[in-house]
């Protein structure tokens, strides 16, 4: 005899059952970011995925910079469990571990040439992953990474009036990124200034430094660079290679299901590859609109700069494996690579470069 209690009864509990089963888990990413830069568009395309991967089980939430704590702090917070996930770029913890370095902005593409491009077969064909993952252990930290944006190359930087040497830029106050990048210009003899981000502009207005990095046309232009320099050189050897990563409290990691850990998995590696395809197309973009609307000059970069700043980069990077084994070990592992994929890809990307700045010079 059917009974409505006892059904009703057994539905309730298989709900339930269900429930607990397939309970919604959040993960929040505090970024260094605010949430509308390119950076939190392309997190978000991230989160999309892995929210489609598994079924809406795991859920990203992202936080800008600040919502927690200060963006200098973000790594302790993941670690301490303050907050799920962080992201930033992994030359932000190389005052924690020298080798971050080598996986966020290896400066000069860590002395052998190694572009964006190559710098992701070395990481995912070549032995990087491991290194990384190897990382956060040698950095004393809980947490576990995930590579998810590859930017760069990034642009020289902004000038007030054309260098044709390094004798000309010698004589300007330039803001440059801290670390390894910022000495290897200081080496050379550049007064190389470290600065925050949103400090750069007021500077530049005020005349306490004469020109400035920060990124690549697109992000640039929301700077706002243009409004007071209009001497725009692309080519630069500082950071070549750029990588923002997301950083994972271990023990949240460890609870989640083994398809909730492929879902971040397979969710990263697709944002390696729609993150530089993004950024190719905004840039360009942001490049055009530069130089057509708002007299931004492009110049090309003196040849001297490349042959002094490769030589205070690879001088650098010797000092660093010299003082730290696990550094010299991601170091040689780099150079391994370079020495079987770099006259390849090297080779095979000149005949593109030479056809693309011909096509470039047309549109002059």
């Amino acid at each position: 005899m059917f009974n409505l209690k006892t059904a009703t009864a057994v539905a309730v509990a298989l709900s339930i059952t269900a429930t607990s089963a397939f309970a919604e888990k959040v993960l929040r990413i505090q970024s260094v970011l605010s949430n509308t830069s390119d950076e939190a568009v392309m997190l978000g395309k991230f989160g999309e995925d892995v929210a489609a991967l598994t079924g809406g089980s795991l859920k990203i939430e992202i936080l800008p910079a600040g919502a927690i704590v200060g963006p200098r702090d973000i790594m302790d917070a993941v670690d301490a469990g303050l907050v799920e996930g962080g992201f930033a770029w992994t030359h932000y913890w190389g005052g924690k571990h020298v080798a971050a370095n080598l996986f966020g902005a290896p400066v000069a593409g860590a002395g052998v040439g190694m572009d964006n491009i190559a710098f992701l077969s070395w990481f995912q064909y070549g032995g990087g992953k491991e290194l990384y993952d190897r990382l956060w252990t040698e950095m004393g930290v809980n947490v576990k990474g995930f590579m998810l944006q590859p930017v760069g190359p990034e642009a020289l930087g902004w000038f007030p009036e054309p260098i044709t040497s390094m004798d000309d830029f010698r004589k300007m106050r330039f803001r440059a990124p801290p670390g390894m990048v910022g000495a290897a210009y200081a080496e050379i003899g550049v007064p190389a200034v470290a600065m925050g981000g949103g400090d750069i502009l007021p500077a530049l207005e005020k005349g306490t430094i004469d020109a400035a990095e920060w990124c690549c046309p697109k992000p640039d232009s929301v700077f706002g660079f243009q409004k007071v320099l209009k001497h725009y050189y692309l080519q630069g050897l500082h950071q070549v290679v750029v990588n923002a990563d997301m950083y994972v409290n271990g023990d949240f990691y460890n609870g989640l299901s083994d398809t909730e850990k492929k879902a971040l998995e397979v969710a990263a590696n697709a944002s390696l590859s729609k993150s530089m395809s993004y950024r190719i197309y905004e840039n360009g973009k942001a490049l055009k609109d530069l130089t057509d609307n708002h007299g931004v000059i492009l110049e090309d970069t003196p040849a001297d700069y490349f042959t002094e700043y490769m030589a205070a980069a690879k001088k650098s990077l010797q000092a660093a494996a010299d003082e730290n084994a696990f550094f010299a070990e991601v170091w040689q592992s780099q150079k391994d690579f370079a020495d079987i994929a770099v006259p390849f890809w090297a080779g095979a990307q000149a005949s593109n470069a030479s056809l693309g700045k011909a096509h470039a010079d047309t549109l002059k």
